[in-house]
């Protein structure tokens, strides 16, 4: 724990209080043996570091984690964590197969510009004609639990949604941090009429999008958080 800074350490998960003090009080509320933690991912971009993990905190979840440096110390703190699946997706995939190692980091700007393009055109403002320009036909590893790959996959579990009349919409789009050809994205919106953060991963290949993973997470009610730092405010 040397490594957060005792003075300032601002956290962004509602259900933990703010400061080292918030943090610990969460440790030693999990039963004991119970935290395990497999770091399956870990990129930097610029004072952030972010990581995608595979937890068993308060049950197995798979989570992305935000960590902000100053002078050698974390400050502050996000996450977006889901419970992990009982099974693979449709494509036999899990939540954290898959490559982990970033390349092209020459090309780290541009893929940060790629993807915050498809987000803006394709999840925020749903313009599904511009696919093409992001995704090559079924050239596309998906790790979401619901959806196979592919573009065919991708259509088909949107055509689904609509049909059991479940919404999902993204409203904002709060940071784009990335890597080398690996790209995450943290937005906010609605699925199935609740307030949720999205944080999306993309790998980038020769200029276009081939692999995606995810998480999916509820806000609470405002009367329910432990900070009042909020979900989001990079």
């Amino acid at each position: 724990m040397a490594v957060i800074n005792p003075a300032k350490y601002v956290q962004h998960n509602l259900a933990v209080a703010d400061g080292l003090t918030g943090f610990g009080a969460a440790l030693l509320a999990l039963p004991p043996g119970s935290a395990k933690v497999n770091t399956v991912r870990v990129f930097q971009d610029g004072d952030f570091v972010f990581t995608h993990t595979d937890y068993n905190f308060f049950g197995p979840k798979i989570g992305f984690d935000i960590f902000r440096f100053q002078n050698g110390q974390i400050v502050e703190h996000w996450d977006n964590l889901q419970a992990t699946p009982p099974k693979a997706n449709p494509s036999g995939r899990t939540m954290i197969d898959g490559p982990t190692t970033a390349v092209d980091f020459d090309k780290t700007a541009a893929n940060k510009q790629l993807v915050a393009a498809f987000v803006d055109d394709i999840l925020v403002n749903g313009r599904m004609g511009r696919l093409g320009q992001y995704i090559v036909g079924d050239n596309y590893r998906q790790h979401n639990p619901q959806i196979a790959d592919g573009l065919s996959g991708l259509r088909a579990a949107l055509e689904a949604m609509a049909k059991a009349g479940i919404t999902m919409k993204y409203a904002k789009v709060h940071k784009v941090l990335g890597e080398g050809n690996f790209v995450l994205t943290v937005s906010e919106g609605e699925f199935g009429g609740a307030a949720t953060s999205f944080y999306d991963l993309f790998r980038v290949e020769a200029g276009k999008i081939v692999e995606h993973w995810d998480t999916i997470e509820a806000i609470p009610a405002r009367a329910d958080w432990k900070n009042g730092n909020g979900k989001f405010g990079f």
